[in-house]
Order: structure tokens, then C-alpha cells, then sequence
């Protein structure tokens, strides 16, 4: 492995690729610089004399301005750099595209069709409680129901999507969680699903069916605990019902065009812009080229680069609607009082992570070049093939969750200091670096770490491509073999 890494022939900086101690001297450009102080693994060095107010360039762009002069071999963190983002800005439609650099292959993938045409990459059975005062319950007939038929098969796995919503919520916070639940009721993953709801809830369960509009009723049920004498035996009853309307249910060949996957990152490090965000959108081009959808979510993580997306635009409809998703947020944060342009997470500082334009441009990568088809709103589906932009906050569970509603079977999860979780589709874990695969092997499942370490691009796309393909064939992902799964929705609101 080499000591640094200059990303793009402009930049000002370049970036340790491993923990570099005060005195060593680099080469960069024939020119020999030595460090003056110890540079972490993931962090940025000054290449230049720089004054005060000079951009820091990275990936070609500016990640935010010097606080004080720099000398060559210093370190240019938070300490002498800061943002150049501020206030609500005004943008011009000026389309910029690119050719794809892939071709459709016609490969295929083993799924489940659906009665309304979407196709699952999971079967599984799945209670969903519209409100959460209903969670132990839900657990509770899902042993029961279990103890009665032993082998689920053919579900390959049975779970309650709890959560603590449902009751006391008004105005956005009531209707987001009714449309995050609807539509994990619909998911192509769930091979039958029953609606558990209480009685005195304001998600009621007959407004939530009314809410669902056309659906499977064969493999869709609903019970109000209140309405009935015995709720366990109620509901047990009704997953029989279900199990055996998918008692036939078959993996059948589908092209790999009806593959949906979410794009996500979380416990980013210096090199997440650098390894796994830009395999993610290298695979994300590789699908659209098959003509398969990809998602970018996170919008504060889009501030300081969403003109790389704006000029993606397909047409002008679907600028407007991503000029709306920047500043909608931007007026969600000063509705609340808060700094639009805050810095990273402590963990992102940590490592390496200075500024959120910082953050932001590699965040983006996980885009690829791909031209963006359509946004969409909290809570909306997907609709359009390509790649599509949708609102939602960068936290990880609520990002993660809204990828699913919207009708991923699928998110890509990159991180530089590793994550456990998993949201209720399979939420499959990119390292960034060797180490923390290393670390923690049973939470990353694909290490693009090798980026660093020598293996070439195209190899590793393809192990990745083969990797995505076996997962959506039904190979587990480490968040499914450790039971990981939550769901989280998006609350701004009062509770009563």
C-alpha cells in the first residue's frame, strides 16, 4: 500500500492511506514534503503554501476554506479548515451528462413475483403493528404460530417490524408513519403480512387498510386486538391462513433489471470517497445500464455537491423537484434553529472527515454518473427505473428505513468505522478499509478496502456485481444472520 493518495490532479491535499508519523517525507508531484506533525490514517496533508481563506481542494472541488495559513507536510483538519457553505442559494438548470460506461448483460436473478407485478428478493412473513403498544403481543403470536407448524418454509424468516409510533401523533408525523407502514405492508419482500392494531389508536387499523388502496388479500390480513376475546388465538389463526396461501411460493428466474437497491453511509471515514462509495456507484451505473434502479438518500449529505446532481437532471421537471429536496431541508433545519451546513459526526471527524462539503462529495459518489431520473418524497415509491434521488434525513435507521419503504429489496451500506444494524430488508455492509473488516466480520459482508491494497477496480466491481447477485438469489447478509433488523420513521412534530 502506498503512504497517500492525491484523489484528483488539482487538489491542494492528499489523503495518509496509513498512519504517518512527524517527520516522514513524501513525494508528491517530484516535489518532497515533510509531515510536521503526526497525520492519522484517513486524514489530509497540505501540499502547498497556503494562506488564510484558500479553498481546500479535494476530489477536484473545495471541501471549505483555511481558518489560518498552512505550510506543506501540515495537517488540514477541523482545527484550521471551515465550511464555505451558507444560507439558502439559488440554482440554474445547466445539464451536464455522461455516457454510461456499461451495457446491458441480460443477467437474470432468482425472486419472487408478486400478484401486483414487483418481484421480492426475500419471502418472509412479517407483522406489522400500526401502533406500538402492540409489539409484545405481535411477539407473542408469532411463538405461538411458530410452536404450531415448526418449519416456516416456504418463509425464510418471520418477524414483528416494531416500532413506537401509531397513537399521539399529529399533522406529517401521523401520515408518515401510516405511509412508512403501508408501504412496508406492500413490500415485494413480505411473501404475507399481518396488520396487528390495538383499537384506540389514531392509526386505525380501518383507516390503514382504506390507506393501502389494491391489495393481495390472500396474503394480507388485519385484526384489532381490541374487537376480539382472544387476540393471540385471532392472530395465529390468521398467519395459518397466510402460510397457507404461500405454501406454493417459488424462487423463479427475473431479469436483474427489477432489481431495486438503496444507497446509503453511515460511520464514514477518509476513505469512504475513495474505496466504497465510488464501487457503490460504479455498481450503481452497472444497474442502471441493465435498466435497474438505484436510490441516494441522506439530503444534508447532498449539501455542498447537489449541483453535481442538479446538472444530472433528466429534464427540467425532475431539477425543480431536486431544487425543492435541497431547500425544503435546508428550511427544515431553520425551522428548528439549527445550522443548515453542520459539521460531520464526531466518529467522521475521527476519521478524517472535515467539513460537509467534505462529507458531501464523498457521499455523492455512491451516484455514480448516471443521469437522475426522479425525486421523490418522504414516503413515496418508486416509480421510474434509473436513478432516483429521495428525501429523507441522513440518520442511519430513518434513512435506511425510508430506502425499504420506497421499495428497495435491497441497501448498500458503506462505512469506514462499522455498523451493526439492519433495517427490515437486507442492509449489506461495505468496509471502506481492510481493517475494520478485519475487526468485524460479522457485520461487514464485502471489504472494498482492497481498492487501497493493489486489487483492480474492475475485479473487485465484479466480485461485487457477483456478491449483490447471490444476495438477491437468497444468500443471508450478516445483519440477517445476527437478527439485526429495525425499522425507524421520520418524526419533526408534537406528540400529544
Amino acid at each position: 500500500m502506498e503512504d497517500f493518495l492525491k484523489i484528483n490532479e488539482h487538489d491542494n491535499v492528499a489523503v495518509a492511506l496509513k498512519d504517518l508519523p512527524q517527520g516522514t517525507r513524501i513525494n508528491v508531484d517530484d516535489v518532497e514534503i515533510e509531515l510536521s506533525s503526526n497525520i492519522p490514517r484517513g486524514h489530509k496533508i497540505a501540499l502547498k503554501p497556503m494562506d488564510e481563506g484558500t479553498d481546500v481542494l479535494k476530489y477536484g472541488f473545495p471541501i471549505g476554506h483555511l481558518k489560518k495559513e498552512v505550510q506543506p507536510g501540515d495537517w488540514v483538519h477541523t482545527e484550521n479548515t471551515k465550511t464555505n457553505l451558507e444560507g439558502v442559494q439559488e440554482y440554474q438548470y445547466e445539464p451536464n451528462f455522461s455516457e454510461n460506461p456499461f451495457k446491458n448483460e441480460n443477467l437474470t436473478f432468482q425472486g419472487f413475483n408478486r400478484q401486483d407485478g414487483r418481484v421480492g428478493i426475500r419471502n418472509e412473513l412479517w407483522i406489522v403493528p400500526t401502533v406500538g403498544c402492540v409489539n409484545g403481543i405481535a411477539e407473542q403470536i408469532i411463538k405461538i404460530f411458530q410452536s404450531e407448524v415448526g418449519d416456516i418454509a416456504p418463509f425464510d424468516n418471520i418477524q414483528v417490524l416494531k416500532h413506537n409510533y401509531g397513537c399521539s401523533q399529529l399533522g406529517d408525523d401521523h401520515v408518515n408513519t401510516r405511509t412508512i407502514l403501508g408501504n412496508a405492508v406492500k413490500h415485494p419482500n413480505a411473501g404475507g403480512v399481518l396488520v396487528l392494531g390495538l383499537g384506540c389508536e389514531n392509526n386505525s387499523v380501518n383507516e390503514f387498510e382504506q390507506s393501502l388502496g389494491d391489495y393481495d388479500q390472500s396474503r394480507i390480513k388485519f385484526l384489532t386486538s381490541q374487537d376480539v376475546m382472544n387476540e393471540m388465538e385471532e392472530g395465529v389463526k390468521l398467519l395459518h391462513e397466510i402460510y397457507q396461501s404461500a405454501k406454493d411460493d417459488r424462487r423463479e428466474e427475473v431479469p436483474l433489471s427489477e432489481l431495486k437497491v438503496g444507497l446509503k453511509c453511515g460511520g464514514s471515514d477518509g476513505f469512504s470517497g475513495i474505496t466504497a462509495n465510488p464501487l457503490l456507484g460504479r455498481l450503481s451505473d452497472y444497474l442502471v445500464a441493465q435498466n435497474g434502479t438505484t436510490v441516494l438518500t441522506e439530503v444534508p449529505e447532498m449539501f455542498g455537491a447537489e449541483k453535481l446532481l442538479m446538472e444530472r437532471a433528466i429534464n427540467e421537471d425532475v431539477f425543480h423537484k431536486t431544487v425543492d429536496l435541497i431547500n425544503d431541508f435546508k428550511q427544515y433545519f431553520i425551522k428548528h434553529d439549527q445550522p443548515i451546513y453542520e459539521n460531520p459526526s464526531p466518529g467522521n471527524k475521527d476519521g478524517g472527515i472535515t467539513t460537509l462539503e467534505d462529507k458531501s462529495l464523498g457521499c455523492t459518489q455512491k451516484a455514480g454518473t448516471s443521469v437522475v431520473t426522479d425525486v421523490l418524497k418522504y414516503g413515496e415509491r418508486l416509480d421510474t427505473k434509473g436513478l432516483n434521488l429521495l428525501s429523507s434525513p441522513g440518520n442511519d435507521l430513518v434513512a435506511s428505513t425510508a430506502l425499504a419503504a420506497a421499495g428497495c429489496q435491497v441497501v448498500l451500506f458503506t462505512t469506514g468505522r462499522g455498523t451493526p444494524f439492519g433495517s427490515f430488508v437486507p442492509t449489506v455492509k461495505i468496509s471502506t478499509n481492510t481493517q475494520i473488516y478485519e475487526n468485524k466480520k460479522h457485520w461487514i459482508d464485502f471489504n472494498a478496502g482492497s481498492l487501497l491494497e493493489g486489487q483492480a477496480p474492475d475485479e473487485v466491481l465484479q466480485d461485487f456485481i457477483n456478491y449483490i447477485v447471490s444476495v438477491a438469489n437468497g444468500e443471508l447478509v450478516n445483519n440477517e444472520k445476527n437478527d439485526f433488523r429495525e425499522i425507524a420513521i421520520f418524526k419533526s412534530g408534537v406528540t400529544l
